[in-house]
């Protein structure tokens, strides 16, 4: 299997479920893991699994992430299975109506970050995941690192 684990980062969190994931897929050399930023149109070859993740800030994945999916041509992921992932705030009593309304209606980056990767040409491998942090900068809730490495597990077990 040759994977790419393509993020961004704002405050690490996001790094660390990328890592996560990418330990969890069998780790280097045949899962290959970098920055949005950081990707070139040939680390896309020959991959049987592209996964990429970004926190939701302002309901939306960071732009380095955004002009990243892009620059993929059309059907430039062809027969590649495809999966996204965001961190994000839990939604509990205590965010304020506003923001659990936008939520709803905006929703979160992992969505639009599957849509856009499909609409390249790749072939959902699970539905997207989300991996709560407590606060804008983190921690990352308890557990969630444990749980971005089965979701990585699941979707090994896809291909």
């Amino acid at each position: 299997m040759k994977a790419l684990v393509v993020y961004d980062s704002a405050f690490g969190n996001t790094e660390k479920v990328a890592q996560a994931v990418q330990e969890a897929l069998g780790g280097e050399p045949q899962v290959d893991i970098r920055r949005a930023g950081d990707v070139r149109p040939e680390h896309l070859s020959g991959l049987n699994l592209l996964v990429v993740g970004s926190p939701t800030q302002k309901f939306t994945a960071l732009p380095t992430v955004s002009r990243w999916l892009k620059s993929i041509p059309a059907n430039g992921l062809a027969g590649v299975k495809v999966a996204a992932f965001d961190t994000r705030i839990p939604m509990g009593d205590n965010v304020p109506g506003i923001l659990r309304f936008f939520v709803r209606l905006f929703g979160y980056a992992a969505e639009p970050i599957a849509d856009r990767l499909t609409r390249r040409g790749g072939t959902q491998a699970a539905p997207p995941e989300g991996f709560l942090v407590l606060d804008t900068q983190g921690p990352l809730k308890e557990g969630e690192l444990e749980r971005a490495a089965e979701w990585a597990r699941h979707l090994a077990r896809a291909l």
